[in-house]
């Protein structure tokens, strides 16, 4: 599923009031990390990272990574926070999407 610019900027305003759930450090991206991603977009549909400043690896390729590993979508990365979107199923859907034109 590739996002639209109009559901894209729908999904930043959306995050902008978001603090970071989880953040990524040192140790880059290990499976625990994977895993709680998983269970957040789960749970959430839409949620925001934070890379923090001791890790070495770019923050744009960590959210490609993580997107890549999830089946999510890189809605944004601004300086070191992602923010990440997948669609939940039918009967956990919270996110009403503009539709596409």
């Amino acid at each position: 599923m590739s996002l639209t610019s109009k559901q894209r900027a729908y999904l930043k305003s959306l995050a902008m009031t978001m603090a970071p759930i989880q953040y990524v450090g040192k140790n880059s991206l290990t499976d625990e990390n994977l895993k709680n991603v998983e269970e957040a977009l789960a749970a959430r549909e839409l949620i925001k990272l934070g890379v923090q400043k001791n890790c070495d690896d770019d923050p744009r390729e960590i959210a490609q990574a993580i997107a890549e590993r999830t089946a999510s979508e890189t809605v944004q990365v601004i300086g070191r926070k992602i923010v990440l979107y997948r669609e939940g199923d039918a009967e956990h859907k919270k996110i009403e999407l503009p539709r596409r034109s």
